[in-house]
């Protein structure tokens, strides 16, 4: 029986096209310098956190020690699409490699991921201070909260690894368009 299948190029995406942001013609130098003002205001605003808190010795609480190391992801969270979408809007080149929007992925699940995991700690840490205040630091001691830290990551880059390697098997050869300014996982799928 002869089969009524057309055969498949086989061939591999060396590189996706990133659509981007729909910008109007010649506005392109307001909405970089835009992008570019909130993104140093992200960084440099969660820097000054970070060394604040360490910096003050009555800031080395857990409550601090987790908000800086929520700031620290939140500087790298942005740090993982927007370089990349400003050196695009700069350069009018709208490509990533495959290697690069495959490990933009990952990264931008794992900042993304701790963000929400940071918080649950952060508000475990809240509930420990409010439901037993005589025990709170007995309870959140450093070791326990390096360990929530640690273990989050961990966690987190497992999952980010299992979500990643599950998309480098796919064939991308039909369509290398990605309407967005980063690779996303639901705009790859």
């Amino acid at each position: 029986m002869k089969s009524s299948m057309r055969p498949e190029n086989q061939s591999s995406v060396s590189q996706f096209l990133l659509l981007g942001l729909p910008i109007p013609p010649g506005q392109h130098s307001v909405f970089f310098t835009l992008f570019l003002g909130m993104y140093l205001t992200t960084v440099l605003g969660n820097l000054l956190i970070i060394l604040l808190i360490r910096l003050d010795s009555r800031l080395h609480t857990p409550m601090y020690f987790f908000l800086s190391h929520l700031a620290l992801t939140d500087v790298s969270f942005s740090s993982v699409t927007v370089p990349k979408m400003l050196v695009n809007m700069q350069t009018w080149q709208q490509s990533i490699s495959y290697a690069g929007c495959i490990s933009q992925l990952y990264f931008f699940i794992v900042f993304g991921c701790l963000d929400n995991f940071l918080l649950a700690v952060m508000a475990y840490d809240r509930y420990v201070a409010i439901c037993h205040p005589l025990h709170y630091s007995t309870i959140m001691n450093q070791a326990l909260c390096t360990l929530l830290v640690a273990g989050s990551w961990m966690v987190v880059c497992v999952h980010a690894l299992f979500h990643t390697l599950l998309l480098v098997p796919l064939s991308f050869c039909a369509n290398n368009t990605i309407t967005h300014f980063f690779c996303e996982l639901t705009a790859l799928l």
